[in-house]
C-alpha cells in the first residue's frame, strides 16, 4: 500500500454538477451526489454511488486489479439494449485504501466504454 502524497497527489470530493452516464441511447447512471477523484496528472474519475447507477444493467465479472494507492478494484460490463455486452466497462473499489475511503460503494465508468459522461449543472 502506497500513501499519497506530493509526488502522487489524491484527492476526493464532491462533484457539484450532476453526472450522467449514458451508452446506447440509455441513462446508465445519473447522479447528483458524485465524487471527483483527482489523481496526480491522470484526468478527473466521477465515482457514482451505486444507488445512482442501474445496477440491473451491470454484470460482475472475473476481472480485478491491483491500484497502490486505492486497492483492489473489481469490474462489471454493461449490458445493452440491444443485446450486446460492453465488457469490464465499469470499477469499483469495494474495500479502498483509508485515504480514499470515500469512494466505497461507488462506481466508476471507463470514458471509451460508454457514448458519455456528461457534467451537467445542477
Amino acid at each position: 500500500m502506497m500513501q499519497p502524497g506530493p509526488d502522487h497527489p489524491i484527492t476526493v470530493g464532491p462533484e457539484p454538477r450532476r453526472v450522467v452516464v449514458r451508452l446506447g441511447g440509455d441513462v446508465i447512471a445519473d447522479s447528483r451526489r458524485a465524487l471527483v477523484l483527482a489523481e496526480a496528472a491522470y484526468p478527473p474519475v466521477y465515482y457514482i454511488p451505486r444507488a445512482d447507477v442501474a445496477m440491473a444493467r451491470l454484470e460482475r465479472t472475473a476481472h480485478a486489479s491491483h491500484c497502490p494507492y486505492k486497492g483492489d478494484a473489481s469490474y462489471f460490463s454493461i449490458r445493452t439494449g440491444a443485446g450486446g455486452r460492453v465488457e469490464n466497462a465499469v470499477w469499483s473499489y469495494q474495500t479502498p485504501y483509508a485515504a480514499v475511503a470515500a469512494i466505497k460503494d461507488h462506481l466508476a465508468f471507463y470514458p471509451a466504454r460508454v457514448d458519455a459522461i456528461e457534467l451537467l449543472p445542477d
